[in-house]
């Protein structure tokens, strides 16, 4: 009898999120793992909290365990270490504490950072003290933090106000100066009659990134888990910061270009446009 040899399987890229839970899929660690697939990741995930939401509304969010939260990262990287990873929602400052340790104790890569503070709904998804922890623990760790304006002035104190170019500049070199090796500050909800304008700085030179406004695109629900999401994606697969986030940035402008209808609520991403 003749014996067929087997291919061995193929390596693949492996990319990890840790955040909350969307049942709808359309933000959160859902999003996260599309976003990956399109990429050609593979995705691991940890759950920070148990969120019941959907694209128009939030409900009640429950934080899981921090111990519970460092076991779920322990034991994908008893699997495989992944190439990249991204934080979203993180609930409290107890389970911002555990990924901080964690990541440090096995040595993981430096994480990109979305410092989900407030849904877009004005659901506040890190509590007070959790959002002091982003700054004073999780920010100093971090291999880029990606906030969008809102979140840029609540982290740093800076009032950035209508695309205004040179406060954007002063609050990424605030976030610079807590740590973060790189940031990229979101500009996309702001100036309605202008360009999209992201402002990336990674501590030596600014780089303003101008791409297509699509009309009806802030009212999309997930872009900014999806643009984090691809910029750990392109890290996993070996590119640059500055050509994972220009990456990031055009996959974001093709899926709000190609929005989706899902039953009631804001329009969703078509994350797996690549497909």
């Amino acid at each position: 009898m003749r014996l067929v040899k087997r291919p061995r399987p193929r390596a693949i890229p492996v990319a990890l999120t840790i955040a909350g839970s969307d049942p709808s899929g359309g933000a959160g660690a859902q999003a996260d793992l599309k976003t990956f697939a399109a990429h050609r990741v593979y995705g691991f995930s940890a759950i920070t909290s148990v969120i019941a939401q959907i694209s128009a509304r939030v409900g009640r969010a429950v934080p899981a365990d921090p111990a519970l939260v460092a076991e779920q990262i322990d034991a994908v990287v008893r699997q495989c270490r992944p190439g990249a990873i991204k934080t979203g929602a993180l609930g409290n400052a107890a389970i911002v504490a555990a990924v901080v340790r964690t990541i440090r104790r096995l040595r993981l890569p430096a994480p990109v950072v979305d410092p989900v503070l407030i849904s877009s709904s004005g659901k506040r998804l890190v509590d007070r003290a959790g959002e002091a922890a982003i700054r004073s623990r999780l920010i100093p760790i971090a291999r880029i933090v990606t906030p969008n304006v809102a979140e840029a002035e609540a982290l740093t104190g800076i009032a950035i106000g209508d695309a205004d170019a040179s406060a954007m500049r002063a609050a990424a070199r605030a976030l610079i100066a807590m740590g973060s090796r790189a940031v990229v500050i979101k500009g996309g909800h702001l100036g309605a009659s202008q360009p999209a304008l992201d402002l990336f700085y990674d501590g030596r030179r600014f780089v303003e990134l101008i791409g297509e406004r699509i009309k009806g695109g802030a009212d999309v629900h997930g872009t900014g888990c999806a643009f984090s999401a691809a910029i750990a994606a392109a890290l996993a697969r070996g590119e640059s910061l500055e050509a994972s986030v220009r990456r990031a940035k055009a996959f974001v402008t093709r899926a709000l270009r190609r929005r989706i209808a899902v039953g009631r609520g804001r329009p969703m991403l078509d994350h797996l446009l690549l497909f």
